[in-house]
């Protein structure tokens, strides 16, 4: 793989960048910064008044009889145009020096700690872009330490109630309080297996989050796939009283997916789905082509969601009150679906239930 170069690299805009604001910014006499512009300012402005105040007294000795004067009087008003040059440098300079002091002094706030730190846009462009790009750039640290603090509290909480039943459990056993039967014993195996899938579950989402994760892409018949995966549902679906259907469109493409993957997609809608139906209600997913990518949608006939939960219910650890799972499966699904280039989108109405809609990109084809 072509290591990209140093030039290449800098180009990339940063996601704390202002979207109003080119990337890189200009910078460098080429590229026509503040002090550019003051120093070409400067400079014509220097020659002309120079020149100018030359030609009058040029012309002014000349007609009074007194040539001499002109290299006095010239030297006089070069001095002077200096003067005010380094005059209107400074106060510019003054000027830049104010805001960058204020970054300064923001940095080193932000260095200890507050990431509350925000700097006041003014002066020159350059210095209010430049104080956008830091306050965003802190918007973003702060928001991504309260998301690592709330993630820390999530876990601990989600890890409390399966070690709370295994080491009740085991001190149980040791005390003799229990028998050391197969009841007692099973009980504690199925709380390490909702351990277990906790940490596998919280592992694909950090290595999702993180662009990490491998694929194993391959031609994958879709319709195959949501046959095999609602089969396997149906046992679970019979049990909980939920009729649960498949709708395969005989025009489907295959699809350019990790099959794993996607039917690990597809099994997470599904459990949720049947989860929130109640007995008699019905579950069904469609699978059919649409504008050059396969859309997979599972409905179900449930509560449905509140349109001021509907945003947030592929967050993870998000879950409504009645919830029994962890709150990563939907996070899971988003991430995966990503990964694999395609979209996902939930639509629901209270009282008649929700449709979530994933797609995956359709196998390109050799030309």
């Amino acid at each position: 793989m072509r290591r990209r170069s140093m030039w290449e690299r800098h180009s990339e805009r940063p996601s704390w960048w202002p979207e109003n604001e080119a990337y890189p910014p200009r910078s460098g006499w080429a590229r026509g910064t503040v002090m550019r512009r003051m120093a070409m300012f400067f400079f014509f402005f220097a020659v002309l008044s120079v020149v100018g105040a030359t030609v009058i007294f040029w012309t002014l000795a000349t007609a009074l009889g007194a040539p001499d004067m002109v290299g006095n009087v010239a030297r006089g008003v070069a001095l002077l145009v200096v003067v005010y040059g380094f005059l209107f440098t400074a106060r510019a300079l003054r000027r830049l020096a104010a805001p960058t002091g204020d970054v300064i002094e923001a940095v080193g706030r932000v260095a200890d700690g507050d990431l509350s730190t925000r700097v006041r846009e003014r002066g020159p462009r350059e210095a209010r872009a430049l104080a956008r790009a830091f306050n965003a750039m802190t918007s973003r640290l702060e928001a991504g330490e309260e998301q690592r603090r709330r993630l820390l509290a999530d876990v601990s909480h989600e890890l409390r109630t399966p070690l709370s039943v295994v080491q009740g459990n085991l001190e149980a056993l040791v005390d003799g309080v229990h028998p050391a039967d197969e009841a007692h014993l099973v009980a504690i195996l199925d709380e390490t297996k909702v351990l277990s899938r906790l940490v596998e579950d919280l592992r694909t989402l950090s290595l999702a989050e993180s662009g990490a994760l491998a694929l194993h892409r391959e031609a994958t018949d879709v319709g195959a796939l949501v046959r095999e995966t609602v089969d396997s549902f149906a046992s679970r679906a019979n049990a909980v009283g939920v009729s649960l259907e498949a709708h395969v469109s005989d025009a489907l493409a295959q699809v350019d997916a990790d099959p794993v993957r996607a039917r690990e997609i597809l099994s997470n809608l599904i459990a949720n789905a049947l989860r929130y139906t109640p007995r008699g209600g019905r579950v069904s997913v469609t699978a059919q082509p649409d504008d050059g990518v396969v859309a997979i949608d599972v409905r179900d006939t449930g509560a449905g969601i509140a349109p001021d939960r509907l945003d947030r219910i592929f967050d993870r650890f998000y879950k409504s009150p009645e919830s029994r799972g962890a709150g990563l499966g939907l996070a899971i699904a988003k991430q995966l679906v990503e990964a694999h280039g395609g979209a996902i989108s939930a639509a629901s109405v209270l009282g008649q239930g929700t449709d979530i809609r994933f797609t995956l990109p359709v196998e390109a084809r050799p030309t």
